[in-house]
């Protein structure tokens, strides 16, 4: 044991080291030393300054994963721990602007008012936190690439068969060879205690309740063995990978990850950079950017471009190719998926590189503008692969899965009918676990079950197999133009984007 491990300090010790000069702050027990981290920390100093001398682990756990400073500060950093009971508390403060959220939470409708996932997102972005409703909803520059991944199902039209005995329906199917109740997943979305202080521990306990399968993210805010602790025997856990540049501290985390169970690893390939979440940023500039900064003149070398996200991605390695997929395939037997894959020939490349399947996304329309959506390249894929290859879809030994834009059953149908295993669905299950705990993600997936059944016997189809490319009209996906019916609820629940605003001005006497 170190002897920064195995010394204990006081709180008043800690207590004096409260300014610019000497910051030390308190999280979980721990003491670190951040005074050289002021400026580089991608939250802004103010924040950690609040809390300079004090116990922030409060403060810390929703928007960090829980082994995000004890990977940034180097070890000389690490001060030891401090005795808790010496530690003094932090007078938290309740603003009007809390107090009118609190109300609002005091205020929502009960679950069986909400009828579909849309609900759940509007009720989250009234009481949600106004940082959190940024990062959960922002999305790349202009957002045109988020709105088209939801609008993209819109210029798919069914061909529904009739005089079918739909009695019994059955819409159960295997991802990867494992039983899932849905043809989806729980896709992977980072810092789940921003929303609600279970976490991803929220969508662990439904899809073990409802047999569907929960994708672990690397940028969780719960640790990953907690989440794999919550998990119930026999439920089916995926992860999803952020490649670090330290490849060593990559390899012990997948073995660990297959050691523990996870039954397929999902590798993130469309984030070599993060993109330019504009809400996520402006939210920050806001309310976290310190007067130290701009009135020290700092604030040309001080990155404040990249909001919560930045706070958490710095690891990823952006030299990440596909010389490197064979070292995967060496380190692990877990089925490897690529993450965020976008045009047939790196589809192709990845058949021909002996891998599972990919993921046609745009990673939530949150990284490059106009990408198109999942959904309209999983067409182009399924086609080349066809000509190419002779592969048919859906194809258990190189599968397809799309995420990106899905609110309703119905999209996940048309992505089956295209050719698709399964669909990823994420944000609509952050809102419904921010809005409502983990009865909301619950509530979610009965209404999803509702809407496959009544979908199923509706467009004649008794299994998944009935669900076939002659079921859906899709000749408008790739016309980007073409006029679709207004989908109201989608767009009254979009947040529109706001320009930079002049500082507030006093009136003159």
């Amino acid at each position: 044991m170190s002897s920064s491990q195995a010394k204990v300090l006081s709180g008043k010790e800690v207590a004096q080291h409260n300014s610019r000069e000497s910051c030390w702050i308190i999280v979980h027990g721990k003491v670190y030393d951040v005074t050289e981290f002021l400026d580089d920390h991608p939250g802004g100093s103010r924040i950690i300054l609040k809390y300079a001398g004090k116990d922030a682990t409060a403060e810390y756990d929703p928007i960090h994963p829980p082994d995000a400073i004890t990977t940034h500060l180097p070890p000389s950093k690490h001060l030891g721990s401090v005795d808790l009971d010496t530690v003094l508390k932090v007078e938290v403060k309740i603003t009007d602007q809390e107090k009118a959220r609190q109300e609002r939470i005091a205020n929502r409708p009960p679950l069986s008012e909400i009828l579909n996932l849309h609900d759940f997102e509007a009720i989250a972005r009234e009481v949600m936190q106004e940082k959190a409703w940024a990062y959960y909803s922002s999305a790349a520059e202009d957002e045109i690439t988020n709105r088209e991944n939801h609008s993209a199902y819109h210029r798919i039209w069914w061909r529904p068969r009739i005089l079918r005995d739909v009695t019994n329906v059955d819409f159960s199917t295997k991802i990867l060879g494992l039983a899932t109740k849905f043809p989806l997943y729980i896709s992977a979305t980072a810092l789940g205690k921003l929303g609600h202080p279970d976490g991803e521990l929220n969508l662990t306990r439904a899809a073990a309740k409802h047999g569907v399968i929960q994708m672990i993210p690397t940028l969780a805010s719960c640790s990953f063995d907690e989440i794999v602790d919550n998990a119930q025997p026999g439920q089916v856990q995926f992860l999803q990978l952020y490649v670090n540049k330290d490849r060593e501290i990559t390899k012990k985390f997948v073995q660990h990850a297959e050691s523990r169970g996870i039954k397929a690893l999902f590798i993130t390939v469309d984030a070599p950079q993060l993109g330019r979440r504009e809400k996520d940023m402006r939210q920050k500039f806001d309310a976290e950017d310190p007067a130290e900064v701009t009135e020290n003149k700092q604030q040309d070398k001080v990155d404040r471009s990249q909001g919560a996200a930045r706070a958490i991605s710095s690891f990823i390695d952006p030299g990440l190719d596909w010389k490197d997929i064979p070292w995967f395939q060496s380190i692990t037997k877990m089925p490897l998926i690529l993450k965020g894959v976008q045009c047939w020939e790196d589809a192709l490349l990845a058949y021909d590189a002996g891998l599972a399947g990919v993921v046609l996304s745009n990673h939530g329309g949150r990284q490059l503008e106009f990408s198109r959506s999942g959904v309209e390249v999983l067409v182009e894929v399924t086609r080349e692969l066809g000509k190419r290859r002779g592969l048919k879809f859906p194809n258990e030994k190189f599968q397809l899965f799309v995420d990106g834009g899905v609110r309703r059953a119905n999209d996940v149908l048309k992505a089956v009918a295209l050719g698709a295993t399964a669909v990823g669905v994420g944000r609509p299950f952050l809102f419904a676990f921010s809005s409502y705990g983990y009865e909301g993600v619950d509530h979610a997936l009965n209404i999803l079950n509702d809407e496959f059944e009544m979908n199923m016997r509706l467009l004649g189809a008794r299994t998944l197999e009935e669900v076939v490319p002659e079921m859906v009209d899709a000749g408008s996906l790739q016309s980007h133009v073409v006029a679709v019916p207004g989908d109201r609820l989608y767009d009254s629940n979009y947040e529109v984007m706001q320009h930079a605003r002049l500082r507030e001005v006093k009136a003159k006497i």
